[in-house]
């Protein structure tokens, strides 16, 4: 394999650096864990006080003493789940803790659908019926400029100083006053070795004729069209212009022609992998792990293409709406306990954002502390050609939505 140089993007090169030095898995459930809200709290490392624009956006009155829920929307696959107890173990043990009822939703489907079906409702300053949503860094900073979240009280939240460094200062959101990482993972390929018959390596792997009909790609655009730009030799590390991108998106539309693709879904691809409709796609790396858990079928495999795949990370927020705020930041800070962390990240096989995961991780499964979705080291960000789709302006981000979106049929 050629080795390639670091990533050029200093956010992911140093995204990467601090991963490799904390880990996580899913074959293990770890034990108990305490809540962790005292002692060390506040000490003079602790978090910054909310910014002074927070009494600017007239808040609503905050229940959360009186009225114990927090209710929070998240995307599929993405928490520890039990399948005979039917419950989330790692919520379920924050309920017994806090005495707060928390409910979770898998809403999400893609960023875009949840964002423009919560948008009118928080623009009109109507109750969504979540406390807390969990968007992708670039949706995440649109929701921030556009005032639909509310700042965080951090000094309340002592266990947000165990995110990782290169996620505590990011552009989006500088200081981290309205947002906390949930995971970061990678887009590339994935398949059921069994179904398919051979490894997949490539993208063009994807195409072949005996898959027509059984592919399905993400309509996240980065990372669909991310993938495909970097096959088609693009640094999307650096700024896409209109024509490579219009030059990928070609490349998709002439694959659904050719009947290569089935369909072009957001989290519910999963779906056609499980009934067997779908037998490979371009997905996210964590998903194939909870897949291959859930169908107990070790034939799931996650690859990233020989010419690249993406870097991406989601973010736990508040609704600007939300009577439960402090409700909410309990249940972040909750999830900031290394040990809580590494227990979710041993289910959901994402790169953990939280130090000390790791370390905890390591004690009951060293080999999973090992593993490059889960804990990536720099060598392998850089010769497997990982990085992050560029920031795009406000103007590249409109114009690239709307001719993705009628690549989508919308």
């Amino acid at each position: 394999m050629i080795r390639r140089p670091p990533p050029a993007d200093p956010a992911v090169a140093g995204l990467v650096k601090a991963a490799s030095r904390s880990a996580f898995s899913r074959r293990h459930l770890l034990g108990g864990v305490g809540l962790g809200l005292g002692a060390t709290a506040l000490s003079a490392c602790a978090p910054p006080a909310p910014p002074a624009t927070a009494a600017a956006l007239n808040l609503p009155t905050d229940v959360s003493d009186t009225d114990k829920v927090v209710r929070w929307a998240n995307w599929t696959a993405y928490l520890d789940y039990d399948e005979e107890a039917k419950n989330y173990p790692t919520l379920q043990a924050f309920i017994e803790q806090t005495g707060i009822q928390a409910t979770y939703s898998e809403d999400i489907e893609d960023n875009d659908a949840y964002y423009n079906k919560v948008r009118p409702q928080l623009i009109a300053g109507q109750d969504i019926g979540r406390d807390i949503f969990t968007f992708t860094d670039w949706m995440a900073g649109r929701v921030i400029r556009e005032q639909l979240c509310q700042p965080l009280e951090l000094i309340r939240m002592p266990n947000a100083t165990n995110l990782l460094e290169p996620r505590k200062d990011v552009s989006f959101d500088p200081g981290r006053t309205h947002s906390l990482t949930w995971q970061s993972g990678f887009a590339g390929i994935g398949y059921n070795k069994e179904k398919v018959g051979r490894e997949l390596k490539s993208l063009d792997d994807l195409w072949a004729d005996d898959l027509k009909g059984k592919v399905v790609v993400l309509s996240e655009f980065r990372d669909t069209v991310g993938c495909i730009l970097l096959q088609q030799g693009v640094d999307i590390s650096k700024p896409v212009g209109k024509q490579q991108f219009e030059t990928a998106v070609a490349e998709v539309e002439k694959r659904m022609a050719d009947g290569n693709i089935r369909r072009i879904k957001g989290n519910s691809y999963l779906e056609d992998l499980k009934t067997g409709n779908a037998v490979a796609g371009i997905v996210w790396s964590g998903d194939l792990f909870v897949l291959r858990a859930e169908t107990e079928d070790e034939n799931w495999e996650f690859v990233i293409p020989e010419s690249g795949g993406t870097l991406w990370s989601d973010n736990l927020m508040v609704p600007i709406t939300s009577t439960h705020r402090r409700n909410a930041e309990t249940l972040m800070n909750y999830y900031y306990q290394p040990e809580v962390a590494a227990q979710v990240a041993a289910y959901v096989n994402y790169i953990c954002p939280v130090v000390g995961a790791q370390e905890v991780l390591a004690q009951s499964d060293p080999d999973l502390a090992e593993s490059p979705f889960i804990f990536p080291s720099a060598d392998y960000i850089a010769e497997h050609n990982i990085t992050g789709f560029s920031a795009l302006s406000a103007e590249a981000d409109a114009e690239f939505s709307a001719i993705w979106q009628k690549v989508m049929g919308n």
